[in-house]
């Protein structure tokens, strides 16, 4: 079963002072960095120091899931060489635009599984799409490997890529004025739900890049999940708590959802098809919701 975390916390390659901090976070997965966070100088010293410390990544038990460099970089293919193995549970990969680059990337871990002993399929992919063009082909990105486990949102990447600056402000209750990830990148997260859910998928919602304004973070972290997303990425440590928390049903949500479930169990006992709870009607979308929201509980 792949995994699907609430939140993935990302350090940096080049600087492997920062691991054990890292590794000990109360994050879902962790995610060693190659790519953006990497000065191109440093990308084989991020590597090397990524490969050689996989086990401190992975001392407190989090799961290791590096960032390898996209596949026009032409260092994806020593990337993933190095960190494949027993200790990751897969590879999430930077500006992946088309189901081509995904049916390529699943190739070269196939054939990388095979070299290192490793059983077929074990290892999973978190693809970005972080391009027009990516967002344009979502669906067949996102269903393009049985391997995916979830793809995940670049709105830094994206913005850059279509034209929009980023002084555009957030959300309209944003208090950041340096945040790409409002209303102009909407229609982009739509696209990713609905590709991501259409193909059986994660989604994972971009990083938010304003580290010291925790207000902002928990905004969009409630805006991410209310669109549909299954978590969200972090860059520093200290929003790892606010997004675990964004992530989680509140109190009232699962009793609100266990008396709509209940109701139901008593209306399809006694024959009724149609009830109602404190005035309101519970169809059948209505249930769905309500077990989705329980089921997140068991994960």
């Amino acid at each position: 079963m792949h995994l699907v975390p609430k939140s993935v916390l990302f350090v940096p390659g080049n600087r492997p002072d920062m691991f054990e901090k890292a590794a000990n976070a109360p994050a879902g997965a962790i995610v060693p960095d190659m790519e953006d966070a990497v000065p191109w100088g440093q990308k084989q010293d991020a590597r090397r120091e990524i490969a050689a410390n996989l086990d401190v990544l992975g001392t407190a038990g989090l799961p290791v899931i590096p960032r390898l460099n996209s596949l026009d970089t032409g260092l994806f293919d020593e990337d993933l060489e190095a960190v494949i193995g027993p200790r990751i549970i897969g590879v999430s990969v930077g500006k992946v635009r088309s189901a081509g680059d995904v049916r390529r990337i699943d190739s070269a871990i196939t054939a990388s599984e095979r070299r290192n002993g490793l059983r077929p399929g074990s290892i999973s992919i978190y693809p970005w799409i972080e391009t027009a063009r990516a967002i344009a082909s979502a669906y067949e990105v996102c269903s393009a490997s049985p391997r995916i486990a979830a793809v995940c949102f670049g709105a830094e990447d994206f913005s850059a890529d279509v034209g929009i600056a980023k002084d555009l402000g957030g959300w309209q209750s944003s208090a950041s004025s340096d945040d790409p990830n409002g209303p102009s990148v909407a229609h982009a997260r739509g696209e990713i739900i609905a590709a991501a859910v259409s193909s059986g998928v994660g989604a994972l919602d971009t990083p938010y890049v304003a580290f010291r304004d925790p207000e902002g973070l928990a905004r969009e972290t409630a805006v991410a999940r209310s669109m549909g997303f299954n978590g969200k990425c972090a860059i520093h440590p200290a929003q790892l708590e606010i997004i675990n928390d964004g992530f989680s049903p509140t109190e009232d949500e699962i009793t609100n959802a266990s008396r709509i479930i209940a109701a139901a169990d008593e209306a399809e006992e006694s024959g009724s098809g149609a009830t109602s709870l404190d005035g309101k009607m519970i169809d059948r979308p209505t249930i769905v919701r309500a077990q989705n929201l329980l089921a997140r509980l068991e994960r």
